[in-house]
């Protein structure tokens, strides 16, 4: 018991420590603000700590929406609070995105908090501005616009109909999302960087994993923290990937890959005007930010449409009847998808989108304000971070007839067309994610092969959602396989 209490005392103290230090950091914070004479409504709560760990322990328990509701109706639309170490103002409402979306970079920075920028890096896409953002967002966009993606759908098919068939041989169980984040880890890092080396994807993906669920912690580095646990998984990434990126700048110069090989290498032979190369950090970084965004949103999505298949027999049938179709127009001795195959697939997409309605993978995201600016009758302080959420529109029955209601026909033949900046699941505005084609692709894909070769039921039909800080099955969504179609892509 002595031995416990010291061992606690050793974890607090520090801590107690850090926040008695931040006050005064805070404090003189605020202190310069002083001038700021209308600050929304709203708690700043503690020092340092702020509201964060309030609003995580929402998140975990699938209550960030009722989080944001409780001080909405508390305080309005835009309402001030404190989250990962830092005075931030929320904004909702369509309006309210558009402001915040719709700025340009001399208003609202792509600056992210502390826990997000040490952790996936700060060259990265959703740090930089000016010439360097422009320069690497086209190098990225090179890879990622449909006419590119077209020619990776031969690829990307044969890839999840072989990582499928591997993870569910001879086996009647499995964690679905497990299954999801191995299959679009897979891929990214194939199509996208050209890893190939399976250890090197295992291992990867074990840091990855561990590094995307610190992004969202409070930015403390003590032992045993989350943050902690994520600077170190960083380490072992960039330890990882260091050799590979100096081989493929080492291939380049003797003509064996090409820019147009990878996104890597891509990113390797970029120069601006100044002839200044892109730096190893520069690739390091935008390599953790793709890997992130191109690899766990889409397996969080694919997790939530399995749940939700499990639970729709009539959604599950209707995907299958429209997939069998496309199989059965299908000429010729083609056994692959083709891209005019996944242009058909309008309903499978339709349910995807409407599950990114009323739950987003993305919650939110931050901006900070480079200069005192105001929105909606308050003031937003110089430095000061903003949040937009999705679920101000999502869920706004003012622009979605009956939100609560799961209905993939609102985005067939709307009654209302659905306005600007209203429906974000991938955001909006200039920074929108460059990504999203892709996931539309190996969504649609890796569904195709589940329905035409699948059934399933879940394990636990009362499986809760937990947001860590993507909205994911809390038990990792097990569920029992039965196979309906022998595959020959094997």
């Amino acid at each position: 018991m002595l031995g416990d209490l010291k061992t606690s005392l050793g974890t607090l103290l520090p801590l107690i420590a850090v926040t008695v230090f931040s006050s005064l950091v805070f404090l003189t914070l605020l202190k310069k603000n002083h001038k700021v004479k209308n600050l929304p409504k709203g708690s700043l709560g503690l020092p340092y700590i702020g509201e964060t760990l309030n609003f995580l322990r929402a998140q975990n328990q699938n209550q960030g929406v009722e989080w944001i509701s409780e001080r909405v109706t508390k305080y309005g639309p835009v309402f001030k609070t404190s989250l990962m170490g830092a005075p931030t103002v929320i904004i909702t409402g369509q309006a309210g995105n558009k402001f915040v979306l719709g700025s340009d970079d001399e208003i609202f920075a792509s600056k992210q908090p502390k826990t997000i920028s040490e952790i996936s890096g700060k060259h990265h896409l959703f740090e930089l501005t000016g010439a360097r953002y422009k320069l690497i967002k086209a190098a990225m966009v090179s890879f990622l616009k449909p006419e590119c993606l077209q020619h990776y759908v031969k690829h990307m098919d044969d890839l999840i109909a072989k990582k499928l068939h591997s993870e569910t041989k001879d086996r009647d169980t499995v964690k679905a999302v497990d299954l999801m984040k191995i299959v679009t880890f897979d891929v990214a890092c194939t199509v996208l960087f050209g890893i190939h080396d399976e250890t090197i994807k295992n291992d990867l993906l074990r840091d990855f994993t561990i590094a995307f669920t610190a992004i969202w912690s409070l930015p403390i580095n003590f032992p045993g923290t989350h943050f902690r646990k994520g600077l170190e998984a960083r380490g072992r990434i960039i330890r990882r990937m260091s050799p590979i990126i100096m081989k493929k700048k080492e291939d380049l110069t003797k003509g064996i890959v090409y820019p147009k090989t990878d996104v890597i290498c891509s990113l390797l032979a970029l120069t601006e005007d100044t002839e200044e190369p892109i730096t190893e950090q520069e690739v390091m970084d935008n390599f953790i930010m793709l890997m992130i965004a191109s690899h766990d949103t889409s397996a969080n999505l694919l997790s939530l449409m399995i749940m939700k298949l499990a639970k729709d027999p009539k959604i599950y049938e209707k995907i299958r009847e429209e997939q069998l179709r496309i199989l059965s127009e299908r000429q010729g001795a083609n056994e692959n998808l083709t891209w005019n195959e996944i242009q058909k697939m309008k309903y499978t997409w339709r349910v995807a989108q409407e599950l990114m309605r009323i739950t987003p993978p993305v919650f939110g995201s931050f901006r900070k304000a480079v200069k005192d600016t105001s929105f909606g009758g308050y003031d937003i302080p110089k430095g000061w971070q903003v949040f937009w959420v999705a679920c101000g529109t999502h869920l706004n029955k003012d622009i979605f007839d009956n939100p609560t209601t799961f209905d993939p026909s609102r985005f067939e033949h709307p009654l209302k067309p659905i306005p600007p900046y209203a429906y974000i699941p991938f955001g909006a505005g200039t920074r929108m994610c460059i990504g999203n084609e892709f996931g539309r692709i190996e969504t649609l894909v890796v569904i195709h092969h589940l329905v035409t070769k699948f059934e399933w039921s879940l394990v636990d039909p009362n499986e809760a959602i937990k947001c860590q800080p993507f909205p994911y099955p809390s038990l990792g969504l097990p569920i029992n396989l039965k196979p309906i179609l022998s595959s020959s892509k094997i």
